[in-house]
C-alpha cells in the first residue's frame, strides 16, 4: 500500500472573504427567536478555524415549540388547504428569491463548507432552484385513482400530506440537502422542522428568511439549530412528528430508527453511507477513465456519500491508470475556495491533499469504512465475475459505476452490482427526474 502524494504541502492561502452574517437565531413560527435556554454555539471557518458567528443553540424545549407551531400550521393553517397551484406559485417565488440572492448564498456556502465558490455559483444555485421549481410544478399534480370494486361498489384513493415532517440534514451539501428535503414536503402540503448540521446552519436560516419573503405561512417551515444528540434526538423521538427524513451516517440512522420505534412508530426516509465501487475495464479509454475516476472520488473534496472510493481496475490497464490518477492528484491545487485557481477547498478538518492508495486489499480498513474525505482506494481485478463479487462485498449499497465499451459487460455488471444508482462511463451525474435510494445499510 503506497501513498503517492508525499512531501511538503502548502495550500494557497485564505483571502478571508466572509459575507455579512444576518441570521443566527432559531426560526420558529415565522420569527427568528432566541433558544429557550439562551445558550449559544460557535460555527467555524474551515479555512482557518476561526469563529464565523455565534448561533442560538436549540434543544428539546425548542424542538417542542417548533413542533407545536408546525402542528398548528398543519391542523389549522392555510398551507395544506391551499390548492396545489397556490403552493406551487409560492414555491416558484421562493426559487426566484434564491436566484436573486445567489451571490450572498454562494459566498455563505463557500465560507461555511469550504466549497469552491465558482462551482457553487455555476452548479449549486442553478441545480437547487431547479429542484424547488420541479417540486413546485408537482404540487398540483398529486392525484389519486378511481377503483372499480367488487359487489358493484366504487372507491377512490386520495393522496394526503403526511403531516409534520422532521428533517435532519448533513453539512456536505447544505443547499442541496435543504431543498431535497423541504421541496417535496412543501409541495405535498406538509409542515417542517429542519435541523441543519451544527457545522453549517447559516444557510438553512437564510433560506428560512427567503421562504417567509416568498409567502410561506408562519409555522410551515421551522429551523432549529443544535446538536444531533439533543436536537436531532428530540426530533426523532417526538410524539407529534409524523415522519422523519435523515441523511447521514449508518450509526446515527440506526439511532433514529430506534427512537422512532420507541415513540410513535413514525415512518422514516434514511439515506446513509456508501463505499461505492467504480469498475474500469481493459477496453476503456485511459484518459476518460482517469477523469471519471478522479472526479467521482474527489468532487466536493470527497465529501459526498456516493464517492467512487473503491476503484477496481482490470489488470491490463492498471499501471497506466494508476499513473494518470497520481498525476492528477499531484496537479490538484488545494486552498481557499474563493480563489478561482483552487480546485479543492478545506474539509472540516482543514486542508487535506488528494491521496491515492494503490494495491489496496479488500480486508483493509480503508477499503471497508467510509472515510468521507479525499482518499481513493485503487484495486486490481482480472475478470468481470471477480469484480462484481468484490464490488458487492460491502455493507453498503448506494452507488456504483462501470467504464467499458462492451455492452454485455455493462448489462451484466449493472444487473449484478447491489447499488441503486449505477453510472455507465460517467459518475456523479444527477438529475431531479431520476430516483435515488440504496441497498443494504445505505
Amino acid at each position: 500500500m503506497t501513498d503517492h502524494c508525499d512531501g511538503d504541502f502548502n495550500p494557497i492561502g485564505s483571502s478571508l472573504k466572509i459575507p455579512a452574517i444576518k441570521f443566527t437565531k432559531l426560526f420558529i413560527n415565522g420569527e427568528f427567536v432566541d433558544s429557550v435556554s439562551g445558550k449559544m454555539f460557535d460555527t467555524f471557518d474551515p479555512r482557518t478555524g476561526e469563529v464565523i458567528a455565534k448561533l442560538s443553540l436549540g434543544d428539546a424545549e425548542d424542538v417542542d415549540l417548533a413542533v407545536k407551531a408546525a402542528r398548528h400550521a398543519f391542523d389549522h393553517g392555510p398551507w395544506p388547504r391551499m390548492s396545489g397551484s397556490e403552493r406551487g406559485m409560492i414555491m416558484m417565488k421562493f426559487a426566484d428569491l434564491i436566484q436573486e440572492n445567489a451571490k450572498e448564498i454562494v459566498a455563505l456556502d463557500a465560507v461555511i463548507g469550504g466549497k469552491l465558490f465558482t462551482l457553487c455559483k455555476v452548479i449549486d444555485i442553478t441545480a437547487e432552484s431547479r429542484t424547488l421549481r420541479y417540486y413546485a410544478g408537482a404540487a398540483d399534480k398529486i392525484h389519486g385513482t378511481i377503483l372499480k370494486l367488487s359487489k358493484g361498489l366504487q372507491g377512490y384513493t386520495l393522496k394526503e400530506p403526511i403531516g409534520v415532517v422532521g428533517s435532519i440534514i448533513p453539512w456536505n451539501f447544505p443547499t442541496a440537502m435543504f431543498f431535497m428535503k423541504t421541496g417535496p414536503a412543501l409541495a405535498a402540503g406538509c409542515t417542517i422542522i429542519l435541523k441543519p448540521a451544527e457545522q453549517t446552519p447559516l444557510l438553512a436560516l437564510y433560506y428560512a428568511h427567503l421562504a417567509k419573503m416568498a409567502g410561506v405561512p408562519d409555522g410551515v417551515l421551522n429551523v432549529v439549530n443544535g446538536y444531533g444528540c439533543t436536537t436531532g434526538a428530540a426530533i426523532s423521538s417526538h410524539m407529534d412528528i409524523d415522519k422523519v427524513t435523515f441523511t447521514g451516517s449508518i450509526e446515527v440512522g440506526r439511532r433514529i430508527m430506534m427512537a422512532a420505534a420507541a415513540s410513535n412508530l413514525k415512518p422514516l426516509s434514511l439515506e446513509l453511507g456508501g463505499k461505492s465501487p467504480l469498475l474500469i475495464f481493459d477496453d476503456a479509454d485511459i484518459d476518460q477513465a482517469a477523469d471519471v475516476a478522479f472526479s467521482g472520488m474527489f468532487f466536493n473534496k470527497g465529501e459526498i456519500c456516493v464517492a467512487s472510493s473503491r476503484v477496481f481496475v482490470q489488470e491490463g490497464i492498471y499501471e497506466k491508470l494508476e499513473k494518470k490518477l497520481v498525476e492528477k492528484a499531484k496537479a490538484t491545487v488545494v486552498g481557499d475556495p474563493f480563489d478561482p485557481k483552487v480546485q479543492q477547498g478545506p474539509q472540516k478538518g482543514y486542508y487535506i491533499e488528494p491521496t491515492i492508495f494503490a494495491d489496496v486489499k479488500d480486508n483493509m480498513t480503508i477499503a471497508k469504512e467510509e472515510i468521507f474525505g479525499p482518499v481513493l482506494c485503487l484495486m486490481k481485478f482480472k475478470t468481470l465475475e471477480e469484480a462484481i463479487k468484490r464490488a458487492n462485498s460491502t455493507t453498503y449499497g448506494l452507488a456504483a459505476g462501470i467504464i467499458t465499451k462492451n455492452l454485455n459487460v455493462t448489462n451484466s455488471g449493472s444487473r449484478s452490482i447491489c447499488a441503486v444508482i449505477i453510472w455507465i462511463n460517467c459518475y456523479t451525474v444527477f438529475d431531479v427526474d431520476c430516483p435515488f435510494g440504496g441497498y443494504k445499510m445505505s
